[in-house]
């Protein structure tokens, strides 16, 4: 029921669901843990969330210190670019990152295991964004990144998403060199 590829730093995959179409709509199988073990995606999760955003928004690049969190998201309306930072100091791929664009009409989901921040930005008028966590929300291990750092060299699509919208916190956050990260 998926196709699954990983990214160019490999722990970070996108699962391209089978959609069945026909003039009432469409199906697509969104979870199912048996057909994800397959693609080795064996994680437990505990929490799920919904996030509804407009046009420019940034969410991120957020990650929990204590009780990292890996995430299994997928845009259930509109569009976004969705992106994950390796922030595992030890990695070969430390302080690079992936993105990918992940819509309603395309149903992807994207796997952002522990270890990565994680960030997206709506490109559509406005998206609602559903993810699944391995780890309970904890707001005083909760840490920002900055989403434009340099370093990081995120190419945001700003012709797509127009003015960046961010919330004075994410706008504050510090960046990578300053940033306590993972071992």
């Amino acid at each position: 029921m998926f196709r699954m590829r990983a990214l160019a730093i490999p722990d970070v995959r996108v699962y391209e669901p089978r959609i069945f179409a026909d003039d009432r709509g469409s199906f697509l199988e969104a979870w199912n843990p048996q057909t994800l073990a397959v693609e080795e995606l064996h994680e437990a999760f505990v929490q799920d969330n919904l996030v509804r955003s407009r046009r420019g928004v940034v969410r991120g690049l957020h990650f929990q210190l204590k009780n990292p969190q890996g995430k299994f998201v997928r845009c259930t309306d509109g569009e976004i670019v969705d992106v994950a930072v390796d922030i595992r100091r030890s990695s070969p791929t430390f302080g690079q990152s992936v993105a990918e664009v992940l819509s309603a009409e395309n149903g992807f989901a994207i796997w952002v295991p522990p270890g990565f921040a994680h960030g997206y930005a709506v490109l559509s008028e406005s998206a609602t964004v559903y993810y699944k966590c391995t780890q309970f929300y904890e707001p005083a291990s909760e840490r920002v990144l900055l989403w434009n750092d340099p370093a990081i060299g995120i190419e945001w699509p700003l012709d797509r998403m127009g003015m960046p919208v961010i919330n004075a916190r994410d706008a504050a956050a510090p960046l990578l060199a300053g940033t306590e990260v993972y071992p």
